[in-house]
């Protein structure tokens, strides 16, 4: 926690392609060493892939994909007394999707597909339609979450 004043938010880019802020933050998060334009080049190729497979706009795929995959609620550890809980928690709006697109890429890259374009599109796909990896871990979160829900008077 800063000791001065809490930091400020700063304006985010957009793409350039669909003139998108949430566009440019999940191209963000799937760049690895700096390498943006190869991350813009798997994003769009994904979008593509969607789009050619499934005769359905990309970019609403995706954004159906990422409206699935955010969590509403989630566990924190507390410590109480020397014992430790798991608490629930609603999830704010900018860690829901944080946790959703990391989610959805550390899960495409798991997958056995030839290339990161093909995971990525497998998984916007799989996700948009409820089902996949992505959707299991948010409900394995709602799950505990609500499993603890005992524990909630911890909150603070």
């Amino acid at each position: 926690m800063p000791r001065r004043k809490a930091a400020e938010k700063r304006e985010r880019k957009k793409d350039h392609k669909f003139n998108d802020v949430t566009v440019s933050q999940f191209i963000n998060c799937l760049m690895v060493a700096g390498k943006k334009s190869l991350a813009e080049n798997i994003f769009y190729s994904a979008l593509d892939l969607i789009e050619k497979q499934h005769n359905q706009k990309g970019l609403d795929v995706f954004y159906k994909a990422i409206g699935n995959v955010k969590p509403i609620l989630e566990v924190k550890s507390r410590r109480v007394g020397g014992a430790t809980y798991q608490v629930p928690i609603e999830v704010s709006s900018g860690r829901r999707t944080a946790l959703a697109f990391r989610w959805l890429i550390g899960f495409a890259r798991s997958r056995s597909e030839q290339t990161m374009v093909e995971k990525l599109a497998a998984e916007f796909w799989a996700a948009s339609k409820n089902e996949g990896a992505t959707i299991k871990k948010r409900e394995d979160t709602h799950r505990m979450a609500e499993a603890n829900k005992a524990f909630a008077h911890f909150r603070w």
